[in-house]
C-alpha cells in the first residue's frame, strides 16, 4: 500500500446554526482526517462502519469525491451514524450524536506507512478493542497516529476515557490534542504539563492545539510555537482533523513515516517540526474559513503538485 490506513467512524453532521437552519454534510474524526490526506495527494484508506442507507450514500459519494479508498468491508447493513453539530454565533459547535461503533470484517491493506486513529472509535464498546488491535498488528511496519478528540457524551467518565486513551498514546509515534480535550481528560493539570507528560509515555513528537494562542509541538528535541494568525471564521468544524491530516502530510514530506523511519522520527529536529507545525496551522486556517468540515488540497495551500492559488491563508486557532 504505501499509503495511510485510516480507522474510526463515518457519519454525518446535521449541523444546526445560530439562526435555526439545519444541513447535512458527511463527517466524523477519522473521515476527516482520510479526506485531508487524500486531497493532499496522498494514497488513503478508510476503514469504518456505514449504512446501506441514503445518508451511508452520501458519505461514499463523499469519500469517492475525494479519492478516498474504503476498506472492503465498512459497508454493513446497519443506520448510518449521525451527529447533530450546534453552532454558536462565534463558530464552535457542541454535539449530540446517534452513533453504534462495532467493525466488520475487513480485510486491511498491506504494508502502510501509517496508520491513524482517533476520538470515538478508540474509545468506545464494543469496536474499541479491534480498533486497539489494529494498532498494535501494525506497530512494527507503521507509523501510529491518534487524535483522542474527545467526546464526552459518548465517552463517559473521564478518569475512565484517559486511561484507554493513553495506553493508545504509549504505542503512538504521533499525537495531536486539543486544549479542550486536555483539560477535560485531566482537570488537574495544565493543557501543556499534560502534553509534556504524554511525550514521555512513547510518542516522538505530540501537538497540542491551543486556540487563538496557537500551536505547540513538542519533541526529544525541544519544542516549537506557531502563533494563531487571523482570518474570517466562518465556523470551526474539522479544523483539528485538517490540521491532523496535515502533520502526517508534512511528516510524510520529510520521509519520516514508516516502520523504518521511526528511529528518524524519535531524533527529529525542532526546525523540521516547525515546518510540519506550520503546515499543519495553515491546513486549518483555510477549512475555518468556510462552512463545515472541508479541508484544503495541495493546490490550496501552494504544495508542489498542486497549482498555485495565490496567496494562502495562514495560521488560525485550532480547537478540533
Amino acid at each position: 500500500m504505501g499509503g495511510v490506513l485510516v480507522v474510526g467512524e463515518a457519519l454525518v453532521d446535521i449541523l444546526v446554526r445560530a439562526d435555526g437552519a439545519e444541513t447535512e454534510h458527511p463527517g466524523g474524526s477519522p473521515l476527516n482526517v482520510a479526506i485531508g490526506l487524500s486531497r493532499l495527494g496522498r494514497d488513503t484508506h478508510l476503514l469504518t462502519r456505514i449504512g446501506q442507507d441514503e445518508r451511508g450514500h452520501s458519505v461514499l459519494s463523499h469519500l469517492a469525491s475525494s479519492g478516498v479508498r474504503l476498506v472492503e468491508g465498512s459497508v454493513l447493513p446497519v443506520t448510518t451514524a449521525t451527529a447533530a453539530a450546534t453552532l454558536a454565533p462565534d463558530g464552535s459547535a457542541t454535539y449530540e450524536f446517534d452513533l453504534h461503533w462495532e467493525l466488520g470484517e475487513a480485510q486491511l491493506p498491506t504494508a502502510p506507512l501509517a496508520v491513524h486513529t482517533g476520538s470515538i472509535a478508540a474509545v468506545l464498546e464494543p469496536g474499541a478493542p479491534a480498533v486497539e488491535k489494529i494498532l498494535h498488528d501494525h506497530r512494527d511496519q507503521a507509523t501510529i497516529s491518534n487524535d483522542p478528540n474527545a467526546r464526552p457524551l459518548l465517552m463517559g467518565d473521564a478518569s475512565s476515557a484517559r486511561e484507554r486513551i493513553e495506553s493508545l498514546v504509549a504505542v503512538s509515534d504521533l499525537v495531536k490534542v486539543s486544549d479542550e480535550d486536555a483539560a477535560w481528560l485531566s482537570p488537574g493539570e495544565s493543557p501543556e504539563e499534560l502534553a509534556i507528560r504524554w511525550l514521555g509515555l512513547g510518542p516522538s513528537v505530540v501537538v497540542l492545539t491551543n486556540g487563538a494562542a496557537g500551536m505547540l509541538g513538542l519533541c526529544r528535541a525541544g519544542r516549537v510555537e506557531v502563533p494563531a494568525e487571523r482570518v474570517t471564521v466562518s465556523d470551526t468544524v474539522g479544523a483539528g482533523d485538517s490540521a491532523m491530516a496535515a502533520l502526517l502530510d508534512g511528516l510524510w514530506q520529510y520521509d519520516l513515516l514508516g516502520g523504518s523511519a521511526r528511529e528518524a522520527l524519535t531524533s527529529v529536529s525542532t526546525q523540521v517540526l516547525e515546518h510540519v507545525v506550520r503546515h499543519a496551522a495553515r491546513a486549518a486556517a483555510i477549512t475555518v474559513s468556510r462552512p463545515g468540515a472541508d479541508p484544503p488540497t495541495r493546490a490550496e495551500l501552494g504544495l508542489p503538485g498542486g497549482e498555485a492559488t495565490g496567496d494562502v491563508v495562514a495560521g488560525i486557532g485550532v480547537r478540533g
